[in-house]
């Protein structure tokens, strides 16, 4: 596809990175000429210097034969009124905007092609105050993913020492979850992926994703998780945009107490929640946590614009006693490494994953309904909408162990044969949901949740969804 990216910050950053790795034809636009030459350096990318909603600079980008408009400028304004050009002079197919202010994104009857024709608008705050407030709800998860409406989740856990996984084969989960239906779509050991077969024994620290109907995951996780208890006082650092949403979201249900360094936004903040307990202070700052109790918090947040503050506040808390540390992180680098330490700060939050995840649906190629980059983008979790007869496609009347799923030549099964590198989890046929097993067999109009472990060979899961008349 041909892509304009407006925008050369973190996030637009990320998404050429993302995008250009894919074969698209990406564009960058941006005032700031020394981002868009590291950018150039970096990846295979096209760069224009200009104002993202000038015509002239839509032009120069190529807006007249672009497939998409990705409007990630710092500002809403800029962003809305680019795609508004993009559409009245360049019929642009698809435009995306990212819009902060809950102002406008809570008046649905502004976004549409007679009034501002914004197909999707995008804002990382709020996609990462949703994954914020999922892992809270699981205390045990590292990653909670929303699939077909809501109806599948699928759920990364770590295996911790004399929990009820490690030591066991897969084949003998049944065992820990009588009654209950679930697969294992995927397991991380030292940061590799493994090939789940029902002989593999589960060790220490292995990441595990699991694919279970949502109204399932609660009693798998306290099967799986059993020492976690239930969060009910969070504790906040920062309150932005994020960690204002965040408050008022949790104050509901939660003892929630917030930490602002700035004296003026804290008194400000006081005025916009309920039942939050604002606090003025350094979040990093041991006496003040140990005043306010932290080794009874159950989950510490740092979510403030600056991620050594991020990270310094929540490595903090972890060693004063907080249960559950998660901290905002931007750069990749430092995620890898936050991760790679899962002792000091237990989940690494991405604004800018959690960005691309909302897009790629838009990019794919095939019926593509949702997308979720996991593992610092190296693994994608998909839902893909089967289309078809067994005539026209690759998946339609055929069983899972029919299907040619991508495999990975260089790894190898106990059997010896190449492993595989997507595992199909779960299929939601109408208002039912199916565990997925070898022998179930894919219908036209079934809504397929897969796990890629690598991302090169998305595009090939891709063409399994496409429909082609001469497929015979």
């Amino acid at each position: 596809m041909k892509i304009i990216i407006l925008g050369a910050g973190r996030v637009g950053a990320t998404l050429a990175e993302n995008l250009a790795s894919e074969n698209n034809d990406i564009t960058i636009v941006d005032t700031n000429v020394a981002l868009l030459h590291e950018l150039q350096d970096r990846l295979d990318v096209q760069t224009v210097e200009g104002f993202a909603s000038y015509p002239q600079t839509l032009h120069d980008a190529g807006a007249g034969d672009a497939d998409m408009v990705i409007a990630v400028t710092d500002a809403d304004e800029t962003n809305m009124i680019a795609c508004q050009v993009a559409y009245t002079l360049f019929q642009t197919p698809t435009k995306i905007a990212r819009i902060r202010a809950t102002e406008y994104t809570r008046e649905k009857q502004l976004f549409a092609l007679d009034a501002i024709p914004v197909d999707m608008f995008i804002s990382p705050e709020e996609l990462v105050t949703i994954n914020i407030r999922r892992l809270i709800e699981f205390p045990g998860a590292l990653e909670v993913v929303d699939f077909a409406g809501g109806r599948i989740r699928v759920v990364g856990v770590k295996a911790y020492y004399s929990g009820p996984l490690v030591g066991r084969e897969l084949r003998s989960l049944g065992e820990v979850l009588p009654h209950l239906e679930t697969r294992v779509v995927a397991i991380y050991r030292r940061g590799k992926p493994m090939v789940p077969e029902g002989t593999t024994v589960i060790e220490t620290d292995d990441v595990i994703f699991f694919v279970a109907a949502t109204s399932n995951i609660k009693r798998v996780m306290r099967a799986l998780q059993s020492k976690n208890k239930v969060a009910r006082r969070i504790m906040i650092a920062g309150g932005g945009h994020i960690g204002t949403r965040l408050a008022q979201e949790l104050e509901k249900r939660c003892r929630v107490k917030l930490i602002e360094g700035d004296s003026k936004r804290a008194t400000a903040l006081s005025e916009q929640v309920d039942r939050t307990t604002v606090l003025y202070g350094d979040a990093a700052d041991e006496s003040l946590l140990l005043e306010e109790n932290i080794d009874h918090v159950d989950v510490f947040c740092a979510v403030t614009n600056d991620e050594e503050v991020n990270i310094l506040s929540a490595m903090q808390a972890k060693k004063l006693g907080a249960r559950k540390t998660m901290a905002l992180i931007n750069r990749p680098s430092y995620a890898s490494l936050i991760e790679s330490n899962a002792s000091q700060i237990d989940v690494a939050i991405s604004p800018q994953q959690a960005t691309v995840s909302a897009v790629l649906a838009h990019v794919r190629r095939g019926d593509i309904a949702r997308v979720h980059t996991l593992r610092r983008g190296a693994a994608e979790a998909i839902e893909a909408i089967a289309h078809g007869e067994r005539s026209t496609s690759r998946i339609v009347g055929r069983r899972i162990d029919e299907i040619d799923l991508p495999k990975d030549k260089h790894n190898r099964t106990q059997d010896n044969k190449p492993a595989p590198t997507t595992t199909i989890g779960a299929i939601v046929r109408g208002d039912k949901v199916m565990i997925a097993h070898h022998d179930t067999v894919i219908e036209s109009g079934d809504h397929v949740v897969l796990f890629v472990t690598e991302k090169r060979h998305v595009s090939r899961v891709e063409r399994l969804f496409q429909v082609s008349p001469s497929f015979l």
